[in-house]
């Protein structure tokens, strides 16, 4: 069995390797909220597709991808059965037929049922896909939907973006993890940043322009308001973790800067790695607009089985991506760390 879980990880990691068909079973079937096909060759055929390697795929989609989070499952029984092998995943694509070639991402879990034999002496015999952003409901369970309600799902992320303001600067990188119903869970990587206490969103932006100048700060502008104190904080990300790493490398010419007594009122603070639920707002972020999403965010961690670090309990983070005056549909965001074993990735 574990050979069979270790085809599955190379399948997800090498997305544009051959299938390994001897472990799936002739008249095997997938299904997921857009189609349901029968038969090993359609089912690599629903594969090549998706990574480009037909005709048809390279005509409608570039830079696929799919990360694999974790695989678990198979377990023999007593009586000879084996359990449902279950991974859990984020896949991309973009649709490059539209002149405008949005990206459409997807997260959720395939359901594998196996069982003895075939030539490899174990065998799939179905797949089951379920998304985040349709299928989970309340409790963090699964359940299937209308194949409409799948096509209405893929078809919304399409659709042209409407003129947007401007952003502050590149974003800082994360890894999505679920893309769920109104909201997204994030990992981001340890960060060092630039942090001042603020009264004023526009004076703070103002001094953090300041002190960032020629060091190329990363959007989003974080801010913090603790509900039992009424501090306010406000920061930029400057550098970030590569991959592998655990902290960001150290840039003496933002410690040298922060030294001077010209900024004695701004801090460099390096942030851990978190995973992070996100929901977002249009509006301009005013303390009712954001306290409403942050509690509806809340309420939406709850309702999929997400547990919020107590931490953050009393914290109202939120974080702004625009130019402070810029035109167009802004982009305002609440975040809230979850805890660390109150989440499946």
């Amino acid at each position: 069995m574990d050979r069979l879980k270790k085809v599955l990880e190379r399948e997800y990691v090498s997305f544009f390797s051959p299938m390994e068909k001897e472990y799936y079973a002739e008249n095997v079937s997938f299904n997921d909220p857009l189609n349901s096909l029968s038969g090993v060759e359609a089912y690599e055929n629903n594969v090549d597709m998706l990574s480009s390697k037909t005709l048809l795929g390279k005509f409608l989609f570039r830079d696929a991808g799919i990360v694999l989070h974790n695989i678990k499952g198979g377990e023999v029984l007593e009586d000879g059965s084996i359990t449902d092998i279950i991974t859990r995943w984020t896949l991309r694509f973009t649709f490059q037929v539209l002149p405008w070639q949005p990206t459409a991402r997807f997260s959720g879990i395939s359901v594998y049922k196996v069982e003895h034999g075939g030539p490899k002496g174990v065998r799939i015999l179905s797949q089951q896909d379920y998304w985040d952003s349709i299928n989970l409901i309340e409790g963090g369970e699964y359940k299937a939907v209308d194949k409409t309600v799948g096509l209405s799902d893929f078809l919304d992320q399409l659709k042209p973006e409407q003129l947007a303001a401007p952003s502050a600067g590149s974003e800082l990188p994360y890894q999505m993890l679920r893309r769920g119903k109104g909201y997204e869970v994030r990992r981001y990587p340890s960060f060092t940043a630039v942090r001042i206490p603020y009264v004023r969103r526009d004076d703070g932006f103002l001094e953090l322009g300041s002190f960032t100048r020629g060091l190329d700060p990363l959007a989003p502008a974080l801010m913090s308001v603790d509900s039992a104190t009424s501090d306010k904080t406000m920061m930029w990300p400057l550098r970030f973790a590569a991959p592998g790493e655990k902290r960001p490398k150290e840039d003496p010419t933002i410690f040298s800067k922060a030294s001077d007594p010209e900024w004695d009122s701004f801090e460099i603070v390096t942030i851990p790695e978190r995973v992070v639920a996100v929901g977002s707002f249009s509006d301009a972020s005013m303390e009712p607009v954001v306290r409403k999403a942050d509690r509806l965010l809340r309420e939406t961690c709850e309702r999929d089985g997400l547990q919020v670090d107590t931490a953050s309990d009393s914290i109202l983070r939120f974080a702004q991506y625009d130019a402070i005056y810029s035109m167009g549909k802004r982009r305002g965001e609440v975040w809230i760390d979850l805890a660390d074993d109150g989440h499946p990735w």
